[in-house]
């Protein structure tokens, strides 16, 4: 047929074409619907009376055999469990290979001639597959089984050329195993690009094992009616094997020179793996009988590939559970798993087999081995956050994620696992660019002529393509350790965040037992500071009778009663604040100023002190200890502001959003910013006691009513020029009628 003979394809359509219905067998049989109930014939191929050498169409089963041998065979049959029929009967017409199956439409019966001699029955070829299932049970490893199976399958079917490929991932076939007579080119090791047989059409493949097109250039006998009168559907082919076959695959085989064909179907699990097909230039047809010896030889070929298969998934399995045991074994007694993985690199890499790593925590990146930049990894981890999967990979990155190929060189393949709900925190691996060399059976990227018509790689010859921006491809096996080591690292941090829980909870309750001992200690402890100041002042009013170091001793008793009378009604003001509630209302904060200011004076008699107070803006929280603040704080300008001639001390205040921020200010003696984390601890002092009196205690227990309103508290200062120390609150929730 030359290519101007040839109809226009729609390339487009190929993938969608209806190749379970086509509406038509091919003619090297014929092929009836039958109701087994009633005998009836509901459709049938248009050839069947001349296949069948029957002078008008058969309208009944009984029709094609009058002894009402076959419809007896055939009742029996469907009443059994057996899933296929097939005999070898005595027509008028003489002997046919009868096959059937079911189907919701009725009884799919198939006719086809038999055998051509006695050595071509299944009884002749058993002794055959016995040998060919002892040969493959002894054989070392992949190669010798697929090997093995392409010779036998030549041997019984007679085609020029038959090889076996394997389907990857991508639908893409590599020819792994190849035998011939020489008449066709060989194609061993090329590939064979997905488009050449489309999902549709593998499925196919996977629910039929078996299928031939003995000659390419067949015209197809048409159903008819076309409609079953069952469902008034086309009929459903898809279990036939005379079924007609796309004019897309048969002009496919006249562009490979092949005239004829027979595919069997290698499953693993269920999947399809991959196929055996066998060629010729010329039309061959191979009856019934060697096509179901194929069909066992294909089903012993599955059992002895997904036995490698099962064994090899079983050994990565194991190899990948010992590392993964080996790491956690390693971050058990560290508190931080990001610090584990860091430090032990090897176990982390090999757990994946791959060049780098990365862990992405708390917007912190941690990397190990082969990596794209920091910030390149929390790019992708905000893309990896946008998609939501809890496991990630691909060999190419690039081809889902564009700017991934500034970076490819380092990472092209890429697998992730989730570690939050919430953020984006990622375990990442990495696999770099590998630049390699593939050798296609022909352009794949060329399937037509400017014409339209159909061209699928019209020159079979190698074709080799550069392969970019691809890594080394994730095995199922890696995929699925990343997903269980994902499981063990949330369960290693749900683990810390219990310890710490507990941790927190034995804190909260030494707190409590450490206030109750404090409450009760400086309550106990007042009285007698009092008895001891009290009875000093007694002894003073007795100055006649002492001497002037007496006097002194006296004074100094009074002096450090008194002091010690401070601490403790400070400390007591601490233990008390936890057990307090706190009361929120709007305060007016320059009202509490202005208090804190008139109470202060007497403190600063004899002093030049200038008060600089601004607007300040309502607060929301407990009045009372609000004051304290202020009192606190303001206290603290005027005490280290007594060296200067004019003490200066400034109240400001102002809105900030979402909260409100208040400032003291003063030109005292400042403090060095390297101490600023001890100024707000109990007793510590930045100051000697002997220069500014105090307890050390006012700073702390402002910072604990602050953080009790959930504000913060800071202090800014530099020796010699002053001090600020401002306090932020959060505003009042607006439903709240007591805010503002």
């Amino acid at each position: 047929m030359s290519e101007s003979a040839q109809p226009k394809l729609d390339l487009d359509a190929c993938a969608a074409e209806p190749i379970r219905v086509p509406g038509g067998v091919q003619p090297h049989g014929a092929l009836a619907v039958v109701d087994l109930g009633s005998g009836e014939i509901r459709q049938a191929s248009a050839n069947l009376a001349a296949f069948l050498k029957l002078m008008d169409r058969p309208s009944r089963l009984d029709d094609i055999d009058p002894t009402g041998e076959l419809a007896t065979e055939l009742k029996a049959w469907l009443e059994s469990d057996e899933a296929l029929f097939l005999r070898t009967v005595q027509l008028a017409a003489g002997p046919q290979q009868v096959a059937a199956h079911r189907s919701e439409q009725g009884a799919i019966v198939e006719f086809e001639a038999p055998p051509a001699s006695e050595g071509e029955t299944l009884e002749a070829l058993y002794p055959r597959l016995r040998r060919f299932m002892g040969a493959t049970e002894e054989a070392r490893d992949l190669r010798a089984i697929t090997d093995a199976a392409v010779r036998e399958v030549w041997a019984l079917t007679g085609f020029n050329r038959v090889m076996l490929y394997s389907f990857d991932a991508e639908g893409v076939g590599t020819v792994l195993a190849e035998d011939g007579d020489g008449i066709l080119p060989s194609y061993l090791d090329l590939r064979f690009p997905a488009s050449d047989i489309p999902a549709q059409a593998r499925e196919l493949y996977r629910l039929n094992r078996l299928r031939l097109i003995p000659d390419a250039n067949y015209a197809p006998s048409p159903i008819e009616p076309a409609l079953s009168p069952v469902d008034g559907k086309p009929l459903d082919l898809s279990g036939a094997a005379l079924r007609s076959v796309s004019p897309i695959h048969l002009q496919y085989m006249r562009n490979m020179g092949t005239l004829s064909s027979m595919s069997i179907s290698i499953l693993v699990d269920g999947a399809l793996w991959g196929l055996i097909s066998g060629h010729s230039a010329q039309p061959h047809l191979v009856n019934p009988q060697v096509r179901t010896a194929c069909d066992f030889l294909g089903q012993i070929v599955s059992l002895q590939i997904a036995s490698r298969v099962r064994a090899q998934l079983a050994a990565d399995h194991v190899a990948a559970k010992r590392l993964e045991t080996a790491l956690l074994s390693r971050l058990a007694p560290v508190q931080d798993f990001q610090v584990g993985l860091v430090d032990n690199p090897d176990l982390w890499l090999d757990l994946v087999r791959a060049q780098g790593a990365a862990i992405i925590s708390g917007g912190a990146v941690s990397v190990v081995g082969q990596t794209p930049s920091v910030q390149e990894i929390q790019l992708l981890a905000s893309w990896l956050q946008k998609r939501g999967e809890a496991t990630f990979a691909t060999d190419s990155l690039a081809s889902l994620w564009p700017p991934a190929e500034q970076f490819a060189p380092d990472a092209s393949g890429v697998l992730a696992i989730s570690i939050s709900q919430l953020h984006a925190d990622y375990i990442l691996w990495f696999r770099p660019e590998v630049v390699r060399t593939v050798t296609w059976s022909g352009d794949p990227t060329k399937p037509a002529s400017d014409t339209g018509i159909l061209h699928p790689r019209k020159s079979f010859e190698a074709w080799k393509q550069q392969v970019r921006l691809r890594g080394l491809p994730w095995t199922d096996v890696e995929i699925e350790t990343a997903a269980d080591f994902r499981n063990a690292i949330q369960n290693f941090v749900l683990r810390r965040a219990e310890e710490r829980a507990e941790l927190t909870a034995e804190l909260e309750r030494s707190n409590k037992e450490l206030e109750a001992f404090s409450y009760s200690i400086s309550h106990d402890l007042r009285a007698p500071f009092r008895h001891i100041v009290g009875y000093a002042e007694l002894l003073k009013a007795k100055e006649a009778a002492l001497d002037d170091k007496s006097r002194h001793y006296i004074q100094t008793i009074v002096d450090a009663a008194l002091t010690a009378g401070r601490l403790v009604d400070d400390l007591l003001a601490f233990s008390q604040l936890g057990r307090l509630p706190v009361s929120r209302a709007r305060v007016d904060m320059r009202k509490l100023a202005d208090e804190t200011r008139r109470a202060l004076e007497v403190a600063t008699e004899g002093r030049t002190v200038r008060w600089e107070i601004g607007a300040l803006p309502p607060a929301f929280g407990d009045a009372s200890l609000l004051r304290q603040v202020m009192m606190n704080l303001v206290d603290n300008a005027l005490k280290y502001s007594r060296p200067r001639d004019e003490a200066v001390v400034t109240i400001g205040g102002e809105d900030r959003g979402e909260v409100t921020a208040y400032w003291v200010r003063d030109n005292g003696v400042g403090f060095d910013m390297a101490y600023v984390g001890k100024l707000f601890g109990v007793f510590q002092r930045l100051h000697r006691i002997e220069d500014f009196e105090g307890t050390g205690i006012g700073l702390a227990l402002s910072k604990r009513i602050i953080d009790r309103h959930h504000g913060t508290i800071e202090a800014y200062g530099k020796l010699g020029e002053g001090a600020t120390l401002l306090f932020t609150l959060p505003k009042a929730d607006p439903s709240d009628d007591k805010g503002y």
